[in-house]
């Protein structure tokens, strides 16, 4: 768990995160994200070469993409 100076405490079910390691949350309706999410999968992709991960970062910037709400981060 962490806190977001915006959103407020973060939990993640799988592993835990430690209360003060920094946390950046991208939003599917913020209209960057998915360019964000895709260029940080073409960085894995560099040094990564093959891990099933990068694909698995693709397919989430596909389906923020196809989220219908966009906007400006506020």
């Amino acid at each position: 768990m962490t806190n977001s100076t915006k959103y407020g405490r973060i939990t993640s079910s799988e592993k835990e995160i430690p209360e003060d390691e920094p946390v950046f949350l991208l939003r599917a309706q913020d209209e960057f994200a998915a360019d964000v999410v895709r260029y940080y999968a073409s960085r894995v992709a560099v040094k990564a070469t093959g891990h099933p991960i990068v694909n698995e970062i693709r397919e989430f910037a596909s389906l923020m993409d196809a989220w219908p709400v966009k906007k400006r981060p506020d």
